[in-house]
């Protein structure tokens, strides 16, 4: 059976931006609720799964300073620092298995749009959990909604609305917003997101 590494290097490697249906030019939720969940311009924030994601670069356009891109695949790790050209330098590149990190440090914004609801057993769900658990401050989480793919990427993931997902962070954290939002991928199809920002409890 190919390895989840395996999986995402084939994908990464194979497909430009315009294939996989995840590509957001300017991904304006996410910009916007790290936005507003950072209370300064070093903060530190880290965007799970970050692939080559455009976020990061909106970031350091906007004057973040303790960028962290985490991705299972060294190739979308490549192509991002390659885009990015000089502006690579300035961000922390992680390759790890989300499931297989351990962090240093603790994160005042920690950003996940689609790593999460790939996790589709309890112990990955759990080990997830506890890491941001001991890890995160402030936590935006972008799923597939219950109104969005069953599959992605051929791959099997975890739906959710916002009382399972209050549900499943309830030990350290408590939602302060949620929104459903249909992203239009670069074939012209809908999904529906869910994303919710969740605050620690004090």
């Amino acid at each position: 059976m190919e390895s989840k590494k395996s999986h995402w290097e084939k994908v990464f490697e194979t497909k430009t931006p315009n294939e996989v249906s995840w590509t957001q030019k300017v991904p304006q939720t996410s910009i916007d609720l790290v936005v507003n969940a950072a209370n300064s311009k070093d903060a530190k924030i880290i965007d799970i799964g970050g692939g080559d994601s455009n976020l990061v670069d909106f970031l350091i356009d906007l004057g973040y300073t303790n960028l962290t891109v985490l991705d299972i695949s060294g190739k979308a790790l490549e192509r991002c620092r390659k885009r990015l050209g000089e502006k690579a330098e300035k961000v922390t590149w992680i390759e790890s298995d989300i499931t297989e990190f351990k962090p240093t440090e603790v994160y005042d914004v920690w950003h996940d749009r689609a790593a999460f609801h790939f996790l589709t057993d309890k112990p990955a769900i759990d080990q997830y959990v506890a890491l941001v658990n001991n890890y995160a401050d402030e936590l935006i989480i972008g799923t597939f909604s219950e109104n969005g793919p069953i599959k992605c990427s051929g791959l099997e993931i975890s739906q959710y609305n916002s009382d399972k997902m209050a549900k499943t962070f309830s030990q350290k954290f408590s939602i302060s917003s949620s929104l459903l939002e249909d992203h239009t991928t670069p074939f012209e199809t809908k999904q529906n997101f869910l994303f919710c920002s969740l605050t620690r409890l004090k």
